[in-house]
C-alpha cells in the first residue's frame, strides 16, 4: 500500500476530507521550500503537492507563473528538488509528497532515471499536466515499477471516454479541476462540483481531490462536504509571495491551520 493510499484510507475511517496544499519548489528558495514542507505537515496537510517549475507553465495563472519565474531565477532544477524531498523525508516518514509539473523536465532527466531517483528521494506520486492518459502508459509502467502513483487531472469538460481511461490508470487520487481556465481562477460553485462528483464516482475507484477556486475556509469547507480532498495552491503561493523574508512558513502555517479546522468541522456526505 502506498503512503497516499494509506493516508486516504485513514481519513475515510475517520470521516475526514484530505487537505492537499500546493507550493512551487524553489519559491522563494529551496531552503524555504523545505521549511514550508515541514510547516505544511505540522499544520495538517495530508498530502503535499510540490510544483516543479518549468519555463512554459501553460496551465498556471499569474500567481504561480510568478512563483515559477522566481524559482527558476534561483537555479531550481528537478534534481535539486529531489534532494529537498530526500531531506524532508529524512525527518518525515509519513506525509505523502506528489510532484506536479510538466513533461519536459522529466524527459530531460530520462523517464527511467526520474522514476528511480524520485522513488529513492521519497516521492509518492507524480502529476504531469501535459501528459494525456492516452500517451502515458509507458510512463505509468515506469512509475509502477518504482512504487510511485500516477495522478491525473479531470475537468468539467473531460469526456466519458477519457474518464474511463483515467480510471484504468490512476492510483492514489485524481485531481478534479473545478473550473475551466488556469490556476487561481475564481467563482467556485460547490453545487456544480457536487453534481460532477456523483458522475465521476460512477467511474473512479480512487479518491477525488478538488482544486482551483478554493481560497478560504468557507470554500474549503464547501468542497470538503462533497469531495475526498481539498486542494489549495494559488492562495498559498500568494501568502508566500506577500510574506516578509523569513516569515513565509509561519504565515502559511497560520493560514493552513484555519483551513484544516474548517474542513474538520464539516459533516461529510455518507
Amino acid at each position: 500500500m502506498s503512503r497516499i493510499q494509506g493516508r486516504f484510507e485513514k481519513l475515510k475511517a475517520e470521516g475526514r476530507a484530505a487537505l492537499i496544499p500546493f507550493i512551487t519548489a524553489g519559491d522563494p528558495s529551496l531552503e524555504v521550500t523545505l521549511a514550508l514542507m515541514h510547516e505544511l505537515a505540522a499544520a495538517g496537510a495530508d498530502v503535499i503537492e510540490l510544483g516543479v517549475p518549468f519555463s512554459d507553465p501553460q496551465a498556471d495563472g499569474p500567481t504561480i507563473q510568478r512563483a515559477t519565474e522566481r524559482a527558476l531565477a534561483r537555479g531550481t532544477t528537478l534534481r535539486r528538488i529531489l534532494e529537498v524531498v530526500a531531506r524532508f523525508r529524512s525527518l518525515d516518514a509519513d506525509t505523502p509528497v506528489v510532484l506536479m509539473g510538466y513533461v519536459n523536465p522529466v524527459e530531460a532527466m530520462g523517464y527511467d532515471a526520474f522514476a528511480a531517483r524520485a522513488a529513492e528521494a521519497g516521492v509518492d506520486g507524480v502529476l504531469l499536466v501535459d501528459l494525456p492518459p492516452e500517451e502515458s502508459r509507458g510512463f505509468v509502467d515506469r512509475l509502477a515499477a518504482a512504487g510511485l502513483d500516477p495522478i491525473y487531472l479531470l475537468s468539467p469538460t473531460t469526456t466519458d471516454a477519457r474518464i474511463a481511461e483515467i480510471a484504468r490508470l490512476a492510483r492514489g487520487y485524481v485531481y478534479y479541476v473545478s473550473l475551466t481556465g488556469v490556476t487561481g481562477a475564481r467563482h467556485l460553485q460547490v453545487g456544480d462540483v457536487s453534481a460532477r462528483m456523483e458522475v465521476l464516482r460512477r467511474h473512479l475507484n480512487v479518491p477525488i481531490g478538488v482544486g482551483f477556486g478554493i481560497r478560504d475556509a468557507q470554500s474549503a469547507a464547501g468542497i470538503a462536504k462533497v469531495a475526498d480532498a481539498v486542494v489549495i495552491g494559488s492562495r498559498i503561493v500568494e501568502e508566500i509571495e506577500g510574506s516578509a523574508p523569513g516569515s513565509e512558513a509561519a504565515n502559511v502555517g497560520v493560514f493552513l491551520r484555519g483551513i484544516r479546522q474548517a474542513i474538520d468541522a464539516v459533516v461529510r456526505k455518507a
